[in-house]
């Protein structure tokens, strides 16, 4: 059946999966949302006894149904090859009775990877699909992570170029070191003075802008987005959870059919959307858990129904959570407001006016499948600590985040199911906070010192992202304030 798509913020007319992966996001400034959310249609049995690529396909051909299964198989086996540092592509590691999904065993060490490898695939295949003659400028606003996985994705990809904004002093050194040393000459890269919503919203802004879009457009540019706003960023993301399920029963952790609960450390809410997206697919998850750090707007909101970002935005160490609009929070909102494109719109421009919203309580029934709780800097630190003394296992600051949450969850609900906790992010992504929880003796040595000595007390291997940005040049060096951004695409771009 096929699946078509809508924005969250108008009753327009639908578009093709193709044409939303194009797009990015709709003129009115919402976001895309499929019509329906299909059924899996293998039997997770079946599902246990495939690769990963062949649980991408089963799932992503549900979603993309304009993509013929030539098309999407070439996209999953560009995407899932020898850029991943392990066959299995997600790995499943258990440590102290919970499953870490390892989803940093990509090309730049986060879980960003396992979608914006075949982001640009997708993009290029959209494009042929629809006799797109534009170059795509794929304009990206990033709290550290997906602004290098997606510069790795479309660096020197014909037909496009990329411009990410990050902000300055919002990221770790080895996030930043990551994308200032990016090759392509397509590539672009910009430190902006303000945190990461002055950048999301600015680049929501310029989106929006229909001047703009008509001067790039008589110039021969149109815009994307490679942000979890896009639909071909956030269906991939479905696949993993599928997976790991699959892979659950295949090593007979679980019975065909038990309910697991998901634990995901959240900031833009993408990821844990495709962990509900999976959950109304026909996976048997139970509890969806949403992890905040001290920026915890999602768990205010969980608890009283109200997403108010009128708050101090804090600088912590698990910095691509650091976001007060999780902007892919929308499409969960438009979804409990009973697929209401109107009621969706007052709430939005309610956060746009005055930074807050209130559901009713209808609604806020609806978020049942959500437990919403938070760890503080102290607990995150304690938690990495905690997990390497019991099991010799490292894990990095947002996965920390999650972990901490799940011990809540746990002692507070007594609910001992099967977990699996989304690991994003390599502990190598952020070594001086993780080694600094570990002990604080290592606080006196340079970034890639502790990077050699994680190594050593982690027993893995230095992963290549991180070898490959010890020596690179730095290749971009552009900063702006937040009001000069639409004049720096231009200026990148000529025009």
């Amino acid at each position: 059946m096929e699946v078509i798509y809508r924005s969250t913020r108008s009753n327009g007319a639908p578009v093709t999966a193709s044409q939303a992966i194009l797009k990015g996001l709709s003129d009115d400034g919402g976001l895309f949302v499929p019509d329906h959310i299909p059924t899996l249609d293998k039997s997770l049995k079946e599902l246990a006894g495939m690769t990963y690529q062949q649980v991408a396909y089963e799932v992503m051909k549900l979603f993309l149904t304009d993509f013929t299964e030539e098309e999407l198989k070439n996209c999953i086996n560009s995407a899932y090859d020898s850029k991943f540092d392990t066959e299995k592509i997600a790995p499943l590691v258990k440590a102290d009775n919970a499953y870490y999904l390892e989803l940093f065993h990509g090309s730049t060490i986060a879980f960003k990877d396992m979608a914006l490898s075949i982001l640009p695939h997708l993009m290029i295949t959209s494009a042929r699909k629809n006799n797109i003659k534009n170059e795509i400028v794929i304009l990206t606003a990033t709290s550290g992570d997906t602004g290098k996985a997606a510069l790795a994705g479309f660096a020197d990809v014909k037909g496009t170029r990329i411009i990410v904004f990050y902000p300055k002093n919002g990221v770790s050194p080895i996030q930043e070191k990551q994308m200032v040393t990016q090759k392509g000459a397509n590539t672009f890269v910009v430190g902006i003075h303000g945190n990461f919503d002055d950048a999301q919203t600015g680049v929501k802004k310029i989106f929006s802008d229909k001047e703009l879009a008509k001067e790039m457009d008589e110039k021969g540019f149109q815009f994307s987005s490679a942000n979890s706003i896009n639909i071909g960023r956030l269906v991939p993301q479905i696949c993993y959870y599928v997976y790991a399920y699959a892979q659950l029963c295949k090593d007979g952790k679980i019975a065909e059919g038990e309910k697991i609960n998901v634990v995901v450390p959240t900031g833009n809410f993408g990821n844990i959307l495709a962990a509900f997206y999976a959950k109304n697919m026909g996976l048997p998850i139970d509890k969806l858990i949403c992890a905040s750090n001290d920026n915890k707007v999602l768990y205010d909101f969980f608890r009283t129904g109200t997403y108010d970002r009128n708050r101090e935005f804090v600088l912590t160490t698990s910095p691509s959570m650091d976001i007060l609009i999780s902007s892919n929070l929308e499409r969960l909102i438009y979804r409990i407001a009973g697929n209401d494109a109107d009621k969706n719109r007052e709430l939005m421009s309610a956060l746009t006016g005055n930074g807050k919203y209130e559901i009713t309580e209808e609604m806020k029934a609806q978020l049942a499948d959500f437990y919403g709780n938070f760890a503080s800097e102290a607990e995150t630190a304690a938690e990495i600590r905690r997990l390497y003394e019991k099991c010799g296992y490292v894990i990095d600051t947002h996965t920390a985040v999650a972990s901490a949450v799940y011990g809540k969850y746990v002692a507070e609900t007594g609910d001992h199911k099967t977990t699996v906790i989304a690991s994003t992010a390599s502990p190598f992504k952020f070594t001086r906070s993780v080694m600094d929880a570990i002990d604080t003796k290592y606080d006196v040595m340079g970034d890639f010192e502790l990077v050699d000595e994680l190594s050593k007390i982690a027993k893995v291997k230095v992963p290549g992202a991180i070898e490959e940005i010890r020596t690179a040049p730095i290749l971009h060096d552009t900063q702006c304030d937040v009001d000069k951004m639409k004049d720096t695409v231009k200026s990148f771009l000529g025009i």
